[in-house]
């Protein structure tokens, strides 16, 4: 059977985690979903809390401290249960229905890491910054040189995979250059990527978005680590 699974990770999102709950919910496609909590400490945990007891498919984790997306994402992996697994932040910028398409893709591709680009394709996208638009653009580039393939959005969420595959892979990184990490380790073991348009609305740092400069920073740094290693 080629059921799915989803994995939300998340730090402090009050605000924004129910309804990203129930956008996965109204989907109907997901056998189980894991919220990972990197210990949030504004009331979170209660808001997913509430979800776990009141529906038997969710799952809920919180770490001891808080450490990083990376960190919520490897929390999780020993929970997966079904044959696919796929990322899902829970900050409203992405639309679970584009994970329709990208499940089609991942059941007949099953040995491939699908990922949805918000660079290809022509589905709506809302850019709040220009400089975080071209600094992604500028590290997919960066990336695709260096791992000698084509990947035109690296810092992408959407993530799809078998749940064997994603448990076979390592990851040490604790914050956002888990994504690096993660891309740069599937394509050594398993070569194949392919990327699937998906919609998405930015939303800004008064809104609660957690990416900084530095990240982008270590994004090419850990391309050309993740490259060598």
């Amino acid at each position: 059977m080629d059921n799915l699974g989803v994995i939300v990770p998340f730090y402090n999102e009050k605000n924004t985690l129910a309804e990203s709950i129930e956008r996965l919910l109204n989907q109907n496609i997901f056998a189980e979903i894991i919220l990972s909590d990197d210990n949030s400490n504004d009331g979170s945990d209660k808001i997913a809390k509430q979800y776990e007891d009141s529906n038997e498919n969710i799952k809920y984790i919180k770490s001891l401290e808080n450490k990083g997306k990376g960190n919520a994402l490897n929390n999780a992996k020993d929970f997966i249960t079904t044959k696919f697994v796929v990322i899902h932040d829970a900050d409203l910028e992405y639309f679970p229905e584009d994970i329709v398409e990208i499940f089609e893709k991942a059941k007949t591709n099953p040995q491939s890491l699908i990922i949805g680009s918000r660079f290809i394709g022509n589905k709506e996208r809302i850019n709040i910054y220009r400089r975080t638009y071209f600094a992604n653009k500028v590290m997919s580039l960066f990336f695709s040189l260096i791992h000698f393939c084509k990947i035109s959005d690296i810092a992408t969420c959407y993530k799809m995979m078998a749940t064997k595959n994603f448990k076979e892979i390592e990851l040490v990184e604790n914050g956002f250059s888990i994504e690096i990490e993660l891309v740069s380790k599937f394509l050594k073991k398993y070569k194949s990527i392919i990327e699937v348009p998906i919609k998405y609305e930015g939303r800004s740092y008064e809104e609660g978005k957690k990416i900084r400069p530095l990240d982008g920073l270590m994004y090419l740094i850990n391309s050309i680590k993740y490259k060598i290693y």
